[in-house]
């Protein structure tokens, strides 16, 4: 991510903005102090990131604050202040970091009336991951709940620091065990196609803006219990079957048979880290072979094997593996794959705070950081697929009609998945 930073300097495409609707009797200070409690316990939030002698070091704070101005739109009428919320939020999800300087969170509150905030935070994705919110929100309930009653900080002090994993990795990763990490990986991505060569709405920029949006369907919900009852029998997980169906979708939009996606894995091994907000995730190359008009039964049974062996394998970290391989570096193309999958089967919860209901506050102004990145979440046995694409490459319509033909698709295997799937059944453009 610091190569990234170098490659696009200015680039905001890393944030992680996290915006929240605050309703009800707010103790600002509590939040505030509950926020820094927070950057005092994790020293990934207190890190910079320092050029010297051709090698990037950490370098952490011994102590940082993070203050929390508050914006006050009480003077506005309700629809203005909202619309000045709404655009105060994207500028300050699109202001960049330096990772030199830093700090590499901020915060911000928007008073919308007396009893209507919203909480503006955004983390360079350098000090944080999906697994970090999930830390932060939880340690943010208990500590504003205790300094709101006046309370010290409940918490233990952590036993271990990002820096010590960085250590440890280093240590640990060599020799032997990186051998074996990088002989899977140069023999499974061997030949590796130079892009996946999707019909895009117009032609590719030679600098990609990042700029992105995305689509939204949830599936029927009978559809769920039977993709389900599908990944059981063939001793799979929901994840693999929804994988192995958009790598068919993949192959029927480019005609291609050796379909390369990315996924996101955790990468906490260890229990001594489950709790620290850092970068821990991994990016998990997945190459599957669809030549031979194979059912779909067999797709899953490949798409199976295939990450079962990554998973493995998935302590070599994704940027020493791009390192490895080598593949022409552009600003136009991401290296090695250009299509993710990622499944979620619990949303993330929100901030638990005494007195108000926190939830999410949808904002504009996407980052898409690949061609195409669908996401699949499971809420009360529904199945939402979000296909979040760039906007320099595709239009709204063609991602729409994605999203039909993977609902069909997934109707089809549900049914039959024992059809070969050059026959599994397909939706017409005017069907979307």
């Amino acid at each position: 991510l610091w190569f990234l930073d170098q490659f696009e300097p200015g680039s905001s495409a890393y944030n992680i903005p996290i915006v929240r609707r605050l309703s009800g009797v707010l103790d600002v200070g509590a939040l505030e102090r509950s926020l820094n409690e927070i950057v005092r316990r994790h020293e990934a939030l207190r890190t910079t990131f320092a050029a010297e002698d051709d090698a990037v070091l950490q370098v952490i704070a011994a102590s940082a604050s993070v203050p929390l101005p508050v914006t006050d739109l009480r003077g506005l009428l309700p629809q203005e202040s909202e619309a000045r919320a709404r655009l105060l939020a994207e500028e300050e999800a699109a202001r960049p970091f330096d990772l030199a300087r830093g700090p590499l969170i901020r915060a911000g509150l928007v008073r919308l009336a007396e009893e209507e905030h919203l909480l503006l935070l955004t983390l360079h994705h350098i000090v944080a991951d999906g697994w970090s919110l999930d830390v932060l929100y939880r340690e943010l309930s208990v500590l504003y709940e205790a300094f709101r009653a006046g309370k010290p900080s409940p918490l233990p002090e952590l036993e271990v620091q990002y820096a010590d994993y960085a250590a440890w990795q280093r240590d640990w990763l060599r020799g032997e065990t990186l051998e074996t990490q990088l002989g899977y990986w140069r023999k499974q991505l061997a030949g590796l196609p130079d892009a996946l060569s999707i019909p895009t709405d117009h032609p590719r920029p030679a600098v990609q803006s990042h700029r992105g949006s995305e689509r939204t369907v949830a599936l029927p919900e009978t559809l769920t219990p039977l993709l389900r009852e599908l990944s059981r029998r063939e001793r799979a997980t929901l994840f693999m079957t929804l994988l192995a169906a958009w790598q068919v979708l993949l192959a029927r939009l480019t005609g291609e048979e050796d379909i390369v996606t990315g996924t996101p894995i955790a990468g906490r091994t260890q229990p001594a880290i489950e709790g620290l907000i850092g970068f821990f995730v991994n990016t998990l190359v997945l190459r599957t072979d669809l030549s031979g008009n194979p059912t779909f039964r067999e797709v899953l049974g490949r798409v199976r094997g295939t990450a079962l062996d990554a998973y493995e394998h998935q302590d070599l970290p994704f940027e020493r593996l791009v390192e490895e391989l080598r593949p022409e570096r552009s600003l136009s193309i991401h290296p090695l794959f250009q299509v993710a999958f990622a499944f979620q089967g619990t949303p993330l919860p929100q901030p638990k705070m005494p007195g108000i209901a926190a939830r999410p506050f949808a904002v504009e102004g996407s980052v898409a950081k690949f061609d195409l990145m669908l996401s699949v979440s499971e809420r009360a046995g529904v199945l939402r697929c979000s296909l979040q694409y760039r906007t320099d490459l595709f239009e709204p319509d063609s991602i729409e009609r994605m999203l039909g033909h993977f609902r069909v698709l997934l109707e089809g295997i549900a049914a039959d998945p024992d059809r070969p799937v050059a026959e599994l059944p397909q939706i017409g453009r005017a069907s979307c």
